[in-house]
């Protein structure tokens, strides 16, 4: 990570960047001046170079050029429309903040320094942009995808029920992303609605449309909000895509998701379990590279969803996927378990 260090003051300038340092940050530019840290960014020039800064600290109070104005010139050049700016202002100049902001300031911190309120506002920061830049990523490949599926109708991305994309563009997507030289960590997550088939012949085949509905509504801002691509196939079972997804954070999305269809209380009276609609998630993680990988994560997330379904349902089982030995085979590990977390069924 660069952070670029903008005051026309050198103390202050040494200040916050040896809070930097002391930090775990060492790799840190400094400018004197607006003027300065603009043709550092190269501000204002036509390329579509990704920005070499991270983060950048800028003093509001300068000669010439203050922090209000190099900030919106910043924001101007669309590199650095999401780049996050913290103000660095001194406790007398409150006023000139609320200008900052309307600029495009992301944060701020006080003069003098507080180093633990400095780092804290920089790794959030930088948590911030990281996020951004996998979601930009993400819709990179995504419509990347979308362009390689040639001159197929929109309409059939689409499935109708669920207003998800069909499984087939699942399919298709992780292979578009699994062609690279470079192995990527994916995990795949496949969501199941428990004793489904008895819920669609009690209810018949409106109500059972009106249920996955409900729940892929549940299901989309969730994906979103982690970059992943939501797919439903026609029976029901719904799949998401999760580049740089590990497994730690593949867990969390899918206990999240099993409690997202729970807390919909969608009447169910041919369950056992629950006098509700409950789902299991099966999630898989691991490194992949060629088409054998992403179809046994695939085949594995599937797999191991109805197995937990046929274990009570209402629960996430997760497994973990790894290379095999040197011959250059893939597996899913076998020797790992699946880990499993119960729902409540009251």
């Amino acid at each position: 990570m660069q952070l670029l260090v903008v005051d026309d003051t050198e103390d202050s300038r040494d200040l916050t960047e040896g809070a930097l340092l002391s930090a775990g940050y060492d790799n840190i530019l400094t400018a004197g001046s607006g003027r300065e840290a603009l043709k550092i960014l190269d501000v204002g020039r036509n390329s579509d170079e990704n920005p070499s800064v991270d983060v950048v600290l800028l003093d509001i109070v300068m000669p010439e050029m203050d922090g209000v104005e190099a900030c919106a010139r910043m924001r101007n050049d669309p590199r650095y429309a999401d780049l996050p700016i913290i103000m660095v202002t001194a406790l007398a100049d409150m006023n000139s903040l609320s200008n900052a902001f309307i600029a495009g300031a992301t944060d701020y911190v006080t003069k003098p320094i507080n180093r633990i309120e400095l780092v804290a506002r920089v790794r959030a920061a930088l948590r911030l942009k990281q996020e951004l830049d996998r979601r930009r990523a993400r819709e990179r490949e995504l419509l990347a995808f979308l362009s390689s599926w040639g001159d197929r109708r929109a309409g059939t991305w689409i499935d109708e029920a669920t207003g998800l994309f069909v499984g087939e563009a699942t399919e298709a997507y992780l292979k578009s992303i699994c062609g690279s030289e470079k192995e990527q960590v994916i995990s795949v997550l496949a969501l199941m609605l428990d004793r489904f088939d008895s819920y669609q012949s009690a209810k018949g085949k409106t109500a059972d449309r009106d249920a996955l509905a409900q729940v892929a509504g549940a299901i989309r801002p969730l994906a979103m909000t982690v970059g992943t691509v939501a797919a439903a196939y026609r029976n029901g079972t719904i799949i998401l895509v999760a580049p740089e997804l590990g497994a730690n954070s593949a867990l969390e999305l899918a206990e999240t998701l099993r409690s997202s269809v729970q807390k919909l209380r969608l009447p169910n009276f041919e369950s056992a379990a629950s006098d509700n609609v409950t789902a299991s998630v099966a999630a898989v993680t691991g490194r992949v590279k060629c088409t054998v990988d992403w179809l046994q994560l695939l085949s594995q997330a599937i797999s191991g969803v109805r197995q937990a379904a046929d274990a009570g349902g209402n629960r996430v089982v997760t497994l973990t996927a790894e290379r095999a030995s040197p011959s250059g085979t893939n597996r899913i590990a076998e020797n790992l378990g699946p880990k499993t977390t119960d729902g409540a069924t009251a």
